[in-house]
């Protein structure tokens, strides 16, 4: 196969009132769909990247359309079939010089930068991984032209992606890339470095 020269990135994002549940009661969504579009805007602004693809909720998709990524609309929530569907859509649009990568959409001070970075190395390897910074769990996987990915996202996804031949590779645990936000304290340790739509939004509930 061609080396890999480009990215097709898939972004899973909830969309729903019961997105970020760890931030305690109430509904969260808003403030979810901030991260997710910095998440997004980040990735489209990485210089390999080909694309973004964002499976979410009708709801929630105009924020994307917006942002100019391509939007699958699925109603149902679960993680596993939204990256199911993002994966196969990846694979029928793409490329033979075009890898596909899993993007969590959680991480509001990721840069596009840093995305790049990992995404330049993860060219080397046909399965390549970035761990959370607690070292967990997965915020993204990456599989190179000609490569077939098996996600394996969800509880202890770190370890279950390594048996899944997922390469790790060496990043920074202060990375915007590793830093996914479940929770307030979360979204607290990374104040003056997220993104403009959480910025804005945060300061708004605060």
């Amino acid at each position: 196969m061609p080396a890999t020269t480009e990215w097709i990135v898939v972004v899973p994002v909830k969309g729903t009132a019961q997105a970020k549940s760890r931030f305690g009661s109430g509904d969260h969504s808003a403030l979810a769909l901030a991260m997710a579009a910095d998440t997004v805007a980040a990735a489209m602004a990485a210089e390999s990247v080909a694309g973004v693809l964002v499976v979410t909720t009708a709801e929630a998709s105009a924020i994307f359309d917006d942002l100019g990524a391509f939007v699958i609309v699925q109603e149902t929530a679960g993680l596993a079939s939204a990256i199911d569907l993002g994966v196969a859509t990846a694979t029928e649009l793409g490329e033979p010089w075009r890898g596909i990568a899993v993007l969590l959409g959680d991480l509001p001070a990721l840069t596009p930068a840093e995305l790049e970075a990992a995404l330049a190395a993860a060219r080397s390897y046909p399965l390549a991984m970035v761990s959370d910074a607690a070292g967990d769990g997965t915020v993204l996987i990456t599989a190179s032209s000609g490569s077939v990915h098996s996600p394996r996202f969800g509880v202890g996804s770190s370890s279950a992606h390594r048996a899944e031949g997922y390469m790790p590779l060496e990043v920074s645990a202060l990375s915007g890339l590793r830093n996914d936000v479940d929770s307030a304290s979360g979204l607290l340790r990374l104040d003056g470095r997220l993104g403009e739509r959480t910025t804005r939004l945060a300061a708004e509930q605060a």
